[in-house]
């Protein structure tokens, strides 16, 4: 094969001489070829000018260009966004065939001795690519860290603080278990159950104004026993649940609830209870045992039509002066004020209401 190649080239000299030939690979620049492919025809080219003189000699070299030009078609070029960091041609130094000569041996060293460290390089790259276009066509899920995320997505958690307004739930939501205050007014919620808040002990406040609350499970607060303020106006109670005893405010109007869903004691053991809302319900009557503590009660829009003298003062006491007490609300009850005059003679304010 070499032989008949070789016999080939000396009959092109013959017939077409040295020059035509150069420039014949002149042309050959003008095809897309990768940059290795075009390093080494720059390489034969730069020989082949620089040995002319021996004729023999440049017809060696031009075989191994035609055995080049044959097998360049065969081959498929490199992607244009890829360089090979390593080849870096100096064409205006004299050392131009030492450093051709030196990649040669390196390119070999590589492609022999040294494959697996040559693969280590190639593969991450194709992985890299791989993992881009995926990532275009794609795009990725968010990656839930932990349980909480939904409800975080749902409503907006920030600094403890939870807020699930006008979201339509229909149930407390799992709360971070670092949450201190939670709003979840004007919902679809319809009970309150112990397992709600059983690992949130660290709650302040909760606010369900606006649900469609019905029924609250006992126990349900027993375990917050940081709990200062609890809301449940606005929903379709019927009794009271059993309080926690740190509370300071407790918000119940505008719902169902009757004298007898509450119990005698359901005041009594909260001392820190200074406001008290139970407006617009169906109480029969004033709870008993209210807290020393209270500074606001409101009892309004009820169905209230006996006082005693027990009821906001004590009857064995003349002495006994209820001083903490600011506003006591009446108005809007079936009771006339002014017929139980010795039931507010501890009071430094008489109730809002009527007296005739």
């Amino acid at each position: 094969m070499l032989a008949k190649i070789s016999a080939t080239w000396k009959l092109l000299l013959k017939l077409l001489g040295p020059e035509i030939l150069f420039n014949s690979l002149k042309s050959i620049h003008s095809f897309p070829h990768s940059p290795s492919h075009l390093g080494l025809m720059h390489r034969h080219e730069h020989l082949l000018r620089k040995t002319t003189k021996n004729f023999k000699t440049a017809i060696t070299i031009l075989q191994s260009t035609l055995l080049l030009l044959l097998f360049v078609p065969l081959i498929k070029p490199a992607p244009p966004t890829q360089q090979d960091s390593r080849i870096i041609y100096d064409y205006g130094t004299d050392n131009f065939e030492d450093t051709i000569f030196s990649q040669d041996y390196e390119e070999k060293y590589l492609d022999g001795k040294n494959i697996k460290k040559k693969e280590t390089v190639v593969i991450p790259d194709k992985k890299s690519l791989q993992l881009q276009k995926d990532e275009s066509v794609t795009p990725l899920t968010p990656k839930k860290e932990n349980d909480e995320m939904p409800t975080c997505l749902l409503c907006v958690c920030l600094s403890g603080s939870v807020y699930c307004e006008e979201v339509d739930i229909e149930a407390v939501p799992p709360l971070p278990k670092e949450s201190a205050y939670l709003y979840a007014r004007f919902n679809k919620i319809k009970k309150l159950t112990a397992n709600d808040f059983a690992d949130i002990p660290n709650l302040r406040r909760l606010d369900f104004t606006g649900n469609l609350i019905q029924d609250i499970e006992d126990g349900t607060f027993s375990k917050l026993s940081l709990l200062e303020e609890l809301s449940l106006a606005e929903n379709r109670l019927l009794k009271l649940p059993v309080l926690p005893p740190k509370l300071t405010l407790f918000n119940a109007k505008h719902n169902k609830i009757k004298s007898r869903g509450i119990k005698a004691n359901a005041f009594k053991k909260l001392s820190n209870l200074s406001f008290l809302y139970l407006d617009h319900n169906a109480l029969e009557s004033v709870p008993l045992n209210l807290p020393e503590s209270l500074r606001v009660i409101h009892l309004q829009f009820n169905n209230i039509t006996s006082i005693t003298d027990d009821t906001f003062c004590k009857a064995n006491d003349t002495r006994y002066i209820r001083d903490r007490i600011e506003e006591i609300r009446l108005e809007g009850n079936p009771i006339i004020l002014g017929k139980h005059p010795n039931s507010f003679i501890c009071l430094k304010r008489l109730p809002i209401g009527s007296y005739i």
